[in-house]
């Protein structure tokens, strides 16, 4: 069965019956934690040797023999697969087969719509699919606040906007983040933490998601060198197309705030930035100025629309994702630099 992402957490925290969950989907930090939720849940730990054998990738010719084992300790065993692929269902099936409450957790984030392997587990009665996919927006807040609240540790709202403007789209680095955040406000003790705008900006200051940023301020602001520097090392770093094109889609969107802010009302660049919510962050102030001297509404507004269709284009199974995210980059350089001195 496919299992909602609103249900998915109950869902790992009391397997009971099911004998097989695939988490799959681009999220890759998602999917680990989601893993060991279900693990520690099953067996109540994740390191017993007994009770949980973890195959990686040259091991899972071993997949039958781990299920039909007998756990010598007594409790429930789980085998936890990684990166597995449709290879898996034949064997999978064959040891589903045979007497036994052994739960087998897989990881398959490179599973595709079609996988053979999703759709067997998908319909199981007694196996669960889910899906595991970046958290952005509202999602993405609420997350971040409840890892914290979980700590002891209250953020304030535009402190927590900001942060999720600069959170990548995995989920492991998220929880770094948040982690690092608790350790500045003291949190997990007898007190509570507290986490402002500025305690924010001190304590993730440029790191997260920093390549990110130079590549979509860059670009706004007709920076070919800059944001061709920065693409490839945001890339290096293992962020993803889609990524990229979020991040620079959120700038666009503040861009054009701004830019509204002074066609409509007449403002400068400076108080149209100071009106934002969160501020430009002050290292980045100048880039920002540029771009919306570069620009207008209408013109940014075309750049998101022409950002969201790349973002479309990247999620096509085979597309050739790398290439047309520095293309469109360069296609803003472009729109940029052609605006200098008549905004398009």
């Amino acid at each position: 069965m496919k299992v909602d992402a609103r249900q998915a957490g109950r869902l790992l925290s009391a397997p009971g019956a099911l004998r097989a969950i695939l988490l799959h989907g681009e999220d890759t930090g998602l999917i680990r934690e989601r893993a060991a939720d279900a693990v520690r849940a099953a067996a109540g730990t994740l390191d017993d040797p007994f009770r949980v054998a973890t195959l990686s990738r040259d091991a899972h010719e071993r997949l039958e023999e781990e299920v039909t084992a007998l756990s010598l300790t007594g409790g429930r065993r789980v085998v936890w697969v990684r990166d597995a692929t449709d290879a898996l269902v034949a064997p999978l099936k064959r040891a589903l087969g045979k007497p036994g409450d052994t739960l087998v957790v897989l990881e398959g984030p490179g599973l595709v719509s079609r996988s053979k392997l999703r759709a067997q587990v998908e319909a199981m009665p007694d196996g669960a699919s889910i899906a595991c996919y970046p958290e952005e927006g509202r999602a993405l807040e609420a997350q971040v606040s409840q890892m914290l609240g979980a700590n002891k540790v209250r953020i304030d709202p535009d402190a927590l906007v900001w942060l999720c403007s600069r959170l990548g789209a995995d989920r492991a680095a998220t929880r770094g983040e948040v982690e690092k955040l608790v350790l500045y406000a003291g949190g997990a003790g007898d007190g509570e933490g507290s986490i402002t705008l500025e305690d924010a900006m001190a304590c993730t200051g440029d790191a997260a998601g920093a390549s990110l940023d130079d590549a979509a301020f860059a670009a706004t602001a007709g920076d070919r060198a800059g944001a061709d520097l920065a693409i490839e090392r945001t890339l290096a770093e293992g962020s993803s197309p889609i990524a990229v094109a979020r991040a620079l889609s959120g700038h666009l969107h503040r861009l054009r705030l701004a830019r509204l802010v002074m066609e409509e009302s007449g403002q400068g660049a400076q108080d149209a930035m100071r009106a934002l919510r969160p501020p430009v962050f002050f290292k980045r102030t100048q880039a920002f100025a540029q771009a919306l001297s570069l620009w207008s509404a209408a013109g940014l507004l075309r750049a998101a629309e022409q950002t969201q269709a790349l973002e479309l284009a990247c999620k096509q199974t085979g597309s050739p994702d790398l290439v047309l995210c520095k293309r469109h980059l360069a296609v803003i350089v472009g729109q940029a630099q052609a605006s200098r001195g008549v905004r398009h």
